[in-house]
């Protein structure tokens, strides 16, 4: 294995202000806007931001182990993630006030390939980053 480690960042605009857009980004609140997205929770938790709070998901019929690193809210969460045998890493979302009202958001994904195989689908990943929040933006456009 000659391993695959990217650093990707990018960023994307909601038009909510900082302290509502946050809650977007929080395990819970991706549910709203990300199809598919539906995290299970081992332990049950009333916060579902706090750090050290452990939840899964499940995509593409691989599971994910997710952690809660770190929280400001209305500023940044991040957290640590594990998918066996294909990649583990950070990720991080920032959010500023644009000026006009909403928030400009900054997601940084350092990630990790566990496996050879997982190099490719890695390098897929990063090689469709920008694709992947433009996505974000338009799900997140389109809410109510």
């Amino acid at each position: 294995m000659t391993g695959a480690r990217h650093h990707l960042s990018g960023g994307l605009h909601v038009a909510l202000p900082p302290a509502d857009a946050f809650a977007l980004f929080t395990p819970r609140g991706e549910v709203v806007w990300a199809p598919g997205w539906e995290p299970r929770f081992p332990v049950p938790t009333d916060d579902d931001a706090a750090p050290g709070i452990v939840f899964e998901t499940e995509a593409r019929g691989a599971r994910t182990s997710w952690i809660v690193l770190h929280r400001d809210p209305g500023r940044s969460i991040s957290y640590a993630r594990v998918t066996p045998g294909s990649r583990a890493g950070t990720v991080r979302v920032e959010l500023r006030p644009d000026g006009a009202g909403g928030s400009d958001v900054t997601v940084t994904y350092e990630l990790t390939a566990l496996s050879e195989p997982a190099e490719a689908e890695l390098d897929r990943f990063a090689a469709g980053f920008a694709d992947y929040l433009r996505s974000w933006e338009t799900a997140i456009a389109a809410l109510p």
